[in-house]
Order: structure tokens, then sequence, then C-alpha cells
């Protein structure tokens, strides 16, 4: 089967298409440029292992989501808050449905080059603060993307029964060199390690009883959650 895969540079993303190389043909990794404040940190990840495959790259501006909608996660945002994923202050780094317009996008793209489905690195940690990350919006997803292309365009989701430890251990299973990957929120030199992405990606890490590859600005105890 031909696919694109959704790639921001992520750990997850990365992985993602680690996962479908030995089964179907990627034919193209789709980036979206949103005006998000780690972009310009992911993006050139992306491309890396684009590149690095010989798989067709292509970034997408989205420049009006950086114009008009209202999340701090974007550059006309605030500050990013620090925390862990699950605290209610993470809600102002959601960008209001990127995923909706992204899959819209993809799908019309996929469906261009005659491309049978689209891989999403969804996974069954992702949190409830983010609605256009959970399975019932991602079926939904699917089901109209099936029925508004010719290809029938399906939504492959190849981590959806794996946590964020599980996708740490698969990467490196499948030999992926995770600093090569790109999460903290704050666009900065190197991680913070204090965002609700850092947080996450070290305690991945710390479950999957893995080494962190990554630099981090700081390095406190991780949040525990009651």
């Amino acid at each position: 089967m031909k696919v694109c895969v959704l790639l921001s540079g992520g750990m997850d993303s990365v992985a993602a298409l680690y996962e479908v190389l030995g089964q179907h043909e990627v034919v193209a990794c789709l980036s979206f440029n949103y005006g998000s404040k780690h972009n310009a940190c992911e993006i050139p990840f992306a491309k890396l292992h684009s590149d690095r495959n010989n798989i067709s790259h292509q970034v997408i501006p989205l420049d009006f989501i950086n114009q008009l909608f209202k999340s701090d996660l974007l550059l006309t945002g605030g500050s990013i808050p620090d925390g862990h994923y699950a605290e209610a202050s993470m809600k102002h780094t959601v960008v209001p449905f990127r995923n909706g317009i992204m899959l819209a996008i993809a799908a019309g793209y996929a469906e261009s080059i005659h491309a049978n489905a689209l891989v999403i690195a969804a996974h069954s940690g992702d949190h409830a603060i983010y609605p256009d990350c959970r399975e019932p919006f991602m079926q939904a997803m699917a089901a109209a993307m099936s029925k508004g292309t010719y290809e029938k365009i399906q939504l492959l989701r190849p981590f959806i029964h794996t946590d964020k430890a599980g996708i740490a251990r698969r990467g490196i299973e499948l030999g992926i060199d995770f600093s090569e990957t790109w999460s903290c929120y704050k666009g900065g030199e190197i991680h913070c390690g204090v965002c609700g992405t850092c947080v996450e990606r070290r305690e991945a890490f710390m479950l999957a009883c893995l080494p962190d590859p990554t630099d981090y600005e700081k390095t406190p105890a991780l949040p525990i959650l009651n």
C-alpha cells in the first residue's frame, strides 16, 4: 500500500515512519509549518529522516493558524507553561482542530498522488486535553476521509494501542536515535526539560527503563500526579 506519513519530527511521528517503512511503500512525508514555537526545531528532523530514507518531504505552510488562532503554542501566543501534560494549564497549548485541519489537507494530497493511506502517530497515551487526539475523533476522520476520496484513503494509526513508553521501546528496537527528534514546545537551543512535552518525553524513557539521549536545560524531579 502507498502511504503518506504525517512527520512532525517528534519522537512519535519518527517512530511511526520507521514502523511503517517495512510494511508499506512510503511515498511522502508531510510536515506542517503552522507557526508553532517549535516548528523550526522539529521540521529539520523530519527532513533528516525523510532524506535518509530517500522519501519526498513536503513542508506545507499554514500561516493562517498563527495569524488567526489562539494558542500559547503559537508564536503569536503567550508563554508555554511548565508542568505535566495532565495539568489544566496545558490546555493553553491546544491549537484548535489542528489535527483535523492537517488530516484534511493530507488526505487531499494523498488523493492527488494516488496514495492509499495516511499514517499518523496517535497513541494510547494521547491526552484528554487535546480533543483532536482522541480515538473517537480519529475514527470519525478516518470515516470522512474514506467516504470523501476516490482512493478511499485510510487512516493508519500503528501506535493507537501503544503508550509513549512503548513508543520509546519500539523506536529503540527499530534502531532510532531519539536524539534526532524534537519534543520541547518552547523551541529553544536545547530541550527545556520542564514543559509538558519535555516532561512527557523524560517520563517515557524512565517508564521504558531506557537511557534518555536528550540534552535538557533542567531535569528536576518529574511531577507526580494523584
